[in-house]
């Protein structure tokens, strides 16, 4: 069944489906849009505090194809929707981009500097999902507009993909975000320890998410997020919340 945005208002989401061609074209643009930001926003931050490696290799940039990853920001998202879609249930949507080149050493306080520069790809990803909210609020007053339900749920989408990106890179768990941001709050002799984690972080949070634990850790946050940018634009945190499901299941 299509989807109708009075759902929303009424409270009928559980009626409501997704076929997965509807559910492609729903997150294709917030997940483009989620990705690339976050990071461009860590190489702006980077030139700011100093660095200006992502500048000279042109990835401070707006453009989607300087940071897509074939396999991380096309295959793996696709492969998660096609999954949850054939199982019938929602999930956690995993993906990633091209890694932005920092050279710490090249901020003007470098251990310092770290933590404002892994802070701003989450801290994008909090705006996006605002402005995806405020996109929810605008279907809301066209109403009736052929437009109005594919921008909510197009907003809905944005607004639990950037949720779920912010929750997941804050995990202090280096080479994540957080990691990054616990290392530079660390004293020396402790971040030193934690920052040798790294090459083993990616097997860390694999196991985690095997054992079911990954989704618990980022849901309170997640739900926090949501519930944030339900408050700030007049919506209803829990048929807002009903009404993201209808893009996951």
């Amino acid at each position: 069944m299509t989807p109708r945005l009075d759902s929303f208002n009424n409270h009928n989401e559980t009626t409501l489906e997704l076929n997965l061609i509807q559910k492609i074209s729903v997150f294709a643009l917030p997940v483009l849009f989620a990705i690339t930001l976050h990071e461009a926003a860590h190489g702006y931050a980077a030139l700011k505090f100093g660095d200006r490696t992502a500048q000279l290799l042109g990835r401070i940039s707006l453009n989607p194809l300087r940071h897509v990853d074939l396999v991380g920001t096309i295959i793996v998202p696709l492969v998660i929707l096609l999954i949850s879609k054939l199982s019938g249930g929602g999930g956690i949507l995993f993906g990633w981009a091209k890694p932005v080149p920092v050279n710490f050493n090249q901020l003007r306080r470098p251990k310092q500097d770290m933590l404002w520069v892994a802070a701003a790809g989450p801290g994008a990803n909090l705006l996006m999902a605002l402005i995806w909210a405020g996109l929810i609020k605008l279907a809301l007053a066209l109403s009736g507009s052929a437009l109005a339900t594919p921008l909510a749920l197009m907003g809905a989408a944005g607004i639990f993909i950037n949720a779920m990106l912010m929750a997941l890179n804050l995990i202090p768990l280096p080479p994540l975000d957080g990691g990054r941001i616990l290392v530079s709050l660390l004293p020396t002799r402790l971040a030193i320890k934690v920052a040798r984690i790294e090459p083993y972080g990616l097997f860390l949070l694999l196991g985690l998410m095997y054992l079911g634990i990954l989704g618990r850790i980022m849901w309170p946050l997640i739900e926090a997020i949501i519930t944030l940018a339900a408050y700030l634009f007049g919506l209803d945190p829990v048929k807002l919340l009903a009404f993201i499901q209808i893009v996951l299941n």
